[in-house]
């Protein structure tokens, strides 16, 4: 626990550092690419357009509470809190690969980024970049599926990512998702799915913008208890940090987990309070 006090208090306290907001903030380039249409690796649960550049090295920490719902039952979802750990680095400043590993269900991923085309002032109007991830749930266990192999573990996700940076303040994004799971939990449910993700960033000062992203799962079972993901939050900019703090119906932090399992429902008051901090090197 004082560790993740630690993270929550770390950004506040590095105002001394050489500020990155104007290399992360660059509009145009020499080569009129507009850059920033989004200031972190997601706009919540999404990834955005957004790569590394050539050797930067990302730490970054997501956390997820259990559901609010219950109230002072387990303290409005800090005794079912998840993290994700995950690491990037930017081979190319058009190509980022990435490990994590996440608490729920012990999800272990590899995930490669990377950009297909730039958005260019009086030229192509999007960014383009294609995302992909294969992740492991480890915690499956052969004394509930006897029948498990190895192969059932995995999952997959690819998803083309599409933004447009309209003002200094305002970005939008589409994210068009194909996902399959070697195991799914509802019989009736197709291994291949399909989900249309939207998200966009409003900046509300230098330092501060809202943020919101939902998924559209397009090919759902009718017996499945899932829902689709909506999620609102804000970003929060600091030197050599980004901080993100939101509300999301999906606990699960890695793309088939909140596309394919979100359980929570906004109507019910049943939903998740999280972060996500990342720390440039």
């Amino acid at each position: 626990m004082k560790f993740i006090l630690f993270l929550l208090a770390f950004p506040l306290l590095c105002s001394g550092q050489e500020d990155l907001l104007e290399e992360l903030d660059g509009e145009l380039k020499a080569d009129n690419s507009v850059r920033a249409a989004f200031k972190g690796i997601k706009i919540v649960n999404f990834e955005s357009t957004k790569l590394l550049y050539k050797k930067d090295f990302y730490f970054v920490v997501s956390h997820r509470f259990g559901s609010v719902k219950y109230g002072f039952d387990d303290f409005f979802g800090l005794d079912q809190a998840v993290t994700r750990l995950q690491f990037l680095y930017g081979i190319t400043d058009g190509l980022t690969v990435g490990v994590s590993r996440s608490s729920y269900q012990k999800t272990y991923g590899a995930t490669v980024k990377y950009r297909l085309l730039q958005q260019r002032k009086d030229g192509f109007p999007f960014t383009v970049a294609g995302y992909h991830l294969i992740a492991a749930n480890t915690a499956m266990s052969k004394d509930d599926l006897p029948k498990m192999e190895f192969k059932h573990r995995l999952s997959y996700t690819s998803q083309l990512l599409i933004s447009r940076k309209f003002t200094e303040n305002f970005s939008l994004q589409l994210m068009p998702t194909f996902l399959h799971e070697n195991y799914v939990v509802v019989d009736t449910q197709d291994n291949s799915q399909f989900a249309l993700g939207v998200g966009g960033r409003y900046k509300i000062t230098p330092r501060w913008s809202i943020n919101a992203d939902y998924g559209w799962h397009l090919n759902r079972a009718d017996a499945s208890p899932f829902k689709n993901p909506l999620s609102i939050g804000v970003d929060l900019e600091t030197g050599g940090h980004i901080f993100q703090m939101h509300f999301t119906n999906a606990q699960p932090m890695f793309e088939n987990g909140f596309l394919g399992q979100a359980t929570g429902d906004w109507g019910e008051g049943d939903i998740y309070f999280g972060f996500n901090l990342t720390r440039i090197f």
